[in-house]
């Protein structure tokens, strides 16, 4: 055994500990560094042998944290979107509710003087008021709904950009593995934080193979990632409502496969998606809701009333119209249209109509329950909900679906129809003075017309309440999604990160480790001269 050799074994050794003590301290900041320690074993015929540099790396605490990371993403896009709403709910100026109080308000001033110009134009300044408000937050939901398109398209193509690196990623760590040299810590850890990123855009699942390569796949099992081959998601027009946007999964014979929304259960891209179908669509359903029977109730009592040029009283208020959507996969080739036959009936949701081996079946899109439905073969009509879907154009085949949308609509269109003032029917005679009529228009405030169990306000409240009650929910949540992540952060951190007092430390004993072997060379060579001067 050779003393140089054996020195040189330390020399080498303490080199690679200062080289990974310094890459470390550089890379203190570094998203995804991983700290590197040098793995020393003893050579028994030469000192000391490095059998490489390993990265800190636990895959189980790593998994834990992304898992955690993804929920806490899903539940920051949901709130970030639904204190949107509820800053515009909470706005007093912009209320649905004063100014339906209002409304009220001005009618109770006709009951008072029936004949009088100025109160009956204060009916229809509030009315005008009231419409314009429910108008122009129908308008500010459907910008939300608009803009959460843009961002789950952003979202999907950032995955794919994801997928992409990780692939690219898994044939390079192939191709250096197959060289024989040391192990590509600096890939290994570019690959690991993309499946960080990847974990807070949706909820994936990774498996590492026997080479080494990653395999991401999503909850439900289909692949995104398989070597260094991916497959891409593509946000396209949803099958049954061609208003908004699905995910559809390419699978690889190149079908198209659109995905269920819970397939994203986690990650900033599950958070808007749903955000949008439990938060958005049930507010927007709700607005709807109150627009229609509002309007169903008033008009139907204004047109049993006489106005003030003794003509019979029209309808106060016109409403959108609910819409009818056919899945795209239908097989038959008949078309189906909705109207409201009785607004007191309606519910504050969509609803998916199937035609099965038994006949109809309609569910509710809001909590996946089967709604009561009756089918009349002679019109050709189902009938549920205080709502009837006509069938025309052909037949339906078997298996065919239908989305109807009876309330989504009706916000968007709804105007005061009448004039002037003079229209208003306060009267339901030709009797001086009379305001029977306005007298019932005005009760209306105080009947359950909404669903037959609530008032206009209790379902305004219920409304408010509902937005309030799911921003608790997700707050709650989010807080406690907070703590977890930042606990397995610190797990992590304690073993992957980079700690600098301690890497001082390291640098210190490397270098003196360093110069110890340096001094074994030293008196080696003192040694030998000393002999060779014996001669």
């Amino acid at each position: 055994m050779s003393i140089f050799a054996i020195g040189l074994s330390g020399l080498r050794a303490a080199q690679s500990g200062l080289f990974a003590t310094s890459g470390n301290i550089s890379n203190v900041g570094t998203p995804g560094y991983n700290r590197e320690l040098v793995q020393l074993s003893e050579n028994r015929a030469a000192g000391v042998l490095v059998n490489g540099v390993e990265r800190q790396f636990n895959q189980f605490v790593a998994t834990r944290l992304n898992a955690a990371s993804g929920s806490l993403a899903s539940f920051e896009a949901y709130h970030t979107q639904v204190k949107q709403i509820d800053n515009l709910l909470s706005d007093e100026r912009a209320g649905l509710a004063p100014a339906m109080q209002e409304f009220f308000k001005a009618i109770g001033q006709v009951n008072s003087n029936p004949a009088d110009p100025a109160a009956r134009a204060g009916v229809m300044g509030t009315a005008g008021t009231l419409t314009a408000q429910f108008r122009s937050f129908d308008n500010y939901l459907n910008d939300i709904e608009r803009n959460i398109g843009n961002e789950i398209t952003y979202e999907v193509n950032s995955i794919n950009s994801l997928n992409t690196q990780i692939a690219s990623l898994n044939k390079e760590i192939l191709l250096a593995r197959s060289g024989g040299t040391e192990a590509p810590n600096s890939l290994l850890n570019q690959r690991d934080q993309l499946v960080h990123e990847l974990s807070q855009k949706m909820d994936v699942r990774v498996y590492e193979q026997s080479s080494g390569s990653y395999s991401v796949s999503m909850s439900n099992g289909l692949p995104l990632v398989a070597g260094d081959k991916t497959y891409e998601l593509e946000a396209q027009t949803d099958q049954a409502d061609p208003t908004r946007l699905a995910i559809v999964y390419t699978n690889a014979t190149g079908q198209p496969i659109q995905l269920r929304e819970n397939v994203f259960s986690r990650g900033s891209l599950g958070g808007l998606l749903e955000f949008r179908s439990e938060s958005l669509d049930t507010l927007r359903n709700q607005l709807g809701q109150m627009v229609a029977v509002f309007a169903s109730a008033m008009n139907e009592q204004h047109q049993q009333g006489v106005d003030l040029n003794q003509d019979p009283g029209q309808a106060m208020f016109s409403m959108g119209s609910p819409l009818t959507y056919s899945h795209s996969a239908n097989t038959g080739d008949a078309t189906a249209t909705t109207t409201i036959t009785d607004a007191t009936a309606l519910l504050a949701t969509d609803f998916d109509v199937q035609l099965g081996p038994d006949g109809y079946q309609v569910t509710r899109l809001d909590n996946g329950k089967t709604v009561p439905a009756t089918f009349d073969a002679a019109t050709n009509t189902l009938s549920f909900a205080g709502v009837e879907v006509s069938f025309a154009g052909g037949a339906v085949a078997e298996g065919d679906r239908f989305k109807v949308r009876p309330l989504v609509n009706q916000a968007k269109n709804f105007e005061l129809e009448l004039e002037d003032g003079s229209q208003f029917a306060a009267a339901q005679s030709n009797a001086s003075g009379d305001n029977s009529n306005s007298l019932a228009l005005q009760e209306l405030q105080n009947q359950l017309l909404v669903e037959g169990k609530g008032t206009f306000n209790q379902a305004y409240g219920s409304m408010v309440s509902t937005l309030g009650n799911q921003i608790n929910v997700v707050q709650a949540n989010m807080a406690a999604q907070q703590g977890l992540t930042e606990q397995l952060y610190a797990l992590q951190q304690s073993e992957s990160g980079v700690n600098l007092d301690e890497e001082a430390a390291n640098l210190i004993r490397y270098q003196q480790y360093y110069q110890a072997n340096a001094k074994v060379i030293e008196t080696g060579s003192t040694i030998l001269d000393t002999i060779l001067s014996l001669r």
